[in-house]
């Protein structure tokens, strides 16, 4: 990536994620006074005096751990020290001088990078206390800075020591380019799998127990197919079985991730198939109106025949009727069986979602399928429309006019649609339809 990129990192329930927050404005990464609930690296972009840059908050180091969980947050802090042009480090004033301050402070001089350190939840203002000189004892170059991440106090004396640590400037590349891709499914399906099969790396925490992952985390991609941004979840869970508060957030961090995407990568467990759980999050990216593919992973642990593609394709349209546009993988996480494949589908339900048809190739299609199928009439009125015409892409949109929306029954707009898909492909996204009676001032889906 061209942007330079600062981590901030310290001891569990510092701050580190408040600050993150605060910078990129925007409740990005959860917030909880929990140690250790931020697990993976989250990436944000952020810009101070005209110098863009990503930031990355990471899970909190202990330096001395044997739990699995507190071990894997290490090394993900670790990888974001190493990929990191500036480090951020803080403390508590609270704690004071801690054992582990002093442990993260020789790990990030071995790094031999910048290195910013804050002293953080200084929230009156005023001389500082006496405490806050134990900081210098770490042997930094630069004075600690104080921080208030709760009411943003210090952070300006922050971010101006940041980018002046950063590596001249380069000339950027745009990022139109890049395809968000958010990973959206149940606990366990295996998203963080499939990420790191298709990054080649363990890029997130990935372990057999529910709920790793809680925060939506971004991972950046670039190959012969492309440039990617995929975005890990939490796994949604039915609202009855969301109990602490944390993966409430974890939910809407999911919800929010789909948003913010441009391709919905649904993944399922085929030893179990479509379940109605996996209806209802599908059918939270269907009517954001993204472009999806359908995953179903563990496809190594099902017995097969020479039918079997076609009844899971069945069983899984039956079970998704309102979705039947979404082309249909058949992957293994674990064996990277068809993994690689899914660049392509990216590209091509993409590119289906960013298609573009001119209004008189519109009304050429309008026109044959009304000569087909003539629109419905009810006492003695007919439904008349005029034309039709392209509003907007992501997902494609369309408004047709006519004479009466109250004639426009639903069977004749799902023709519509049908020839549409017929005519213009389509596939992978959704379509919207937008009705405008002739006269209206408002649109109406």
């Amino acid at each position: 990536m061209s942007k330079p990129i600062a981590a901030i990192v310290g001891r569990p329930n510092v701050g580190k994620s408040t600050l993150f927050n605060k910078i990129i404005g925007e409740r990005r990464s959860i917030v909880e006074d929990t140690p250790g609930v931020t697990r993976d690296r989250i990436y944000g972009d952020a810009e101070w005096n005209g110098r863009k840059f990503l930031l990355v908050d990471t899970g909190g180091i202990e330096p001395k751990t044997d739990d699995l969980i507190l071990k894997k947050m290490r090394f993900q802090a670790e990888v974001a020290i190493e990929s990191a042009d500036v480090i951020i480090f803080i403390c508590d004033i609270h704690a004071g001088l801690v054992a582990d301050d002093r442990d993260i402070a020789v790990m990030l001089k071995k790094s031999g990078k910048p290195v910013v350190i804050c002293v953080n939840k200084m929230d009156r203002v005023g001389t500082p206390p006496a405490d806050y000189y134990e900081f210098y004892e770490l042997g930094f170059d630069m004075d600690p800075i104080i921080l208030s991440s709760l009411h943003g106090t210090g952070t300006g004396d922050l971010l101006d020591a940041v980018v002046s640590a950063f590596p001249p400037p380069v000339d950027e590349e745009e990022e139109d380019d890049v395809i968000s891709v958010a990973v959206i499914g149940k606990p366990n399906a295996g998203k963080s799998s499939i990420i790191n099969r298709i990054v080649g790396s363990e890029r997130l925490i990935v372990s057999n127990i529910p709920g790793t992952t809680r925060d939506a985390v971004d991972t950046f991609v670039e190959n012969e197919h492309g440039r990617y941004n995929f975005i890990d979840t939490a796994g949604i869970r039915r609202q009855s079985k969301v109990v602490d508060s944390i993966e409430r957030y974890s939910v809407l961090r999911a919800k929010m991730a789909v948003d913010r995407a441009d391709v919905c990568l649904i993944m399922a467990d085929a030893n179990e198939g479509i379940t109605e759980q996996d209806e209802r999050i599908a059918g939270i990216a269907h009517e954001a109106g993204k472009a999806s593919i359908i995953v179903m992973n563990k496809w190594d642990d099902v017995e097969k025949d020479n039918a079997t593609v076609k009844e899971f394709t069945k069983r899984a349209y039956d079970a998704l009727s309102y979705m039947t546009y979404a082309p249909i993988a058949f992957v293994s996480a674990k064996t990277g069986q068809r993994v690689a494949q899914l660049y392509e589908k990216i590209n091509s339900v993409y590119a289906e979602a960013c298609r573009r048809v001119t209004t008189g190739m519109l009304n050429d299609l309008l026109a044959d399928a009304m000569a087909r199928h003539q629109p419905p009439s009810d006492k003695g009125k007919r439904l008349k429309i005029y034309y039709m015409t392209q509003i907007s892409t992501k997902p494609p949109t369309f408004v047709i006019f006519c004479n009466s929306e109250e004639l426009f029954h639903f069977s004749y707009r799902r023709y519509l649609e049908n020839c549409l898909r017929e005519t213009f492909g389509f596939e992978g996204t959704p379509i919207r339809l937008v009705i405008r009676q002739k006269g209206d001032e408002g649109d109406k889906d």
